[in-house]
């Protein structure tokens, strides 16, 4: 079952950065010649309204993707773990003022905040990373807190304090081996939640800043030309992103049977 799970991420991965080794297209070359071509041997996906091959742009969209919500995801776990891990250990009463904090901060929409905060700032590569690991961590830092409530009262922890240890050690030392595969899930999880919330951006025209290609960017600029009836323009993104969902959750999931099993 785990390599079957792990199929879809490979797959998706090999797309997207291996793809372009076999598929030599510019996913940039302007063909005025042949604009809004339908599928074919020359271009397998078609082309867009500027003559740019559909296939090739589509890997380029993909790295694009992953080259911002794979970091935006490490930045989301560390600030979600760091957090968690200071309200499980801090005392009590920062304990319950850190968790009224995060309850309102998970009560906002995250969505609408991200939009906010891409608005203000000038869209790059490096402000999309930030802005997503920023917003992204809440829900996780909730469970970390949890399972650091869970294991502190352990005998090798209380044991730990009692020879002197401080909390940063006991966290390092204890605490993160003991949630390491809660950690690994929730990393998945949080790929696909970026992949998600970065695909969001794009299509409301504040994602990965043009030239360059996003999957969200490609749908919304496809829907523009429906009425022409260039199907290839929209249905490719809109099903890679939901395929690199799949695949993010598929795999999330096989990671949970393992450890239940």
């Amino acid at each position: 079952m785990g390599g079957t799970a792990s199929s879809p991420p490979v797959l998706l991965l090999c797309f997207c950065f291996a793809g372009p080794f076999l598929w030599h297209l510019d996913p940039s070359a302007l063909n005025v010649d042949h604009p809004l071509s339908p599928p074919s041997l020359a271009h397998l996906l078609g082309t867009d309204d500027l003559g740019r091959d559909q296939l090739a742009r589509l890997m380029q969209g993909g790295a694009s993707t992953l080259l911002v919500a794979l970091p935006a995801a490490a930045i989301a776990l560390a600030l979600g773990a760091f957090y968690g891990l200071a309200a499980g250990l801090s005392p009590a009463w920062l304990d319950r003022l850190l968790m009224r904090l995060l309850d309102a901060v998970l009560a906002l929409p995250m969505l609408l905040v991200l939009l906010c905060l891409a608005s203000l700032v000038p869209v790059s590569t490096a402000t999309l990373i930030g802005l997503i690991g920023v917003v992204a961590w809440p829900y996780l830092a909730r469970l970390v807190r949890t399972e650091t409530v869970a294991l502190r009262d352990r005998p090798y922890v209380q044991v730990a304090r009692q020879l002197g240890a401080g909390p940063a050690y006991i966290a390092r030392r204890h605490l993160l081996p003991g949630m390491a595969r809660l950690l690994a899930v929730q990393a998945i999880f949080l790929v696909g939640d970026a992949i998600l919330a970065l695909s969001a951006l794009s299509f409301l025209g504040l994602g990965v800043p043009p030239p360059a290609a996003s999957w969200g960017q490609m749908l919304q600029s496809g829907l523009g030309l429906i009425d022409l009836g260039a199907w290839w323009l929209t249905l490719p993104p809109g099903l890679l992103i939901v395929a690199s969902l799949w695949a993010t959750a598929s795999l999330g999931r096989s990671v949970l049977a393992r450890q239940a099993a």
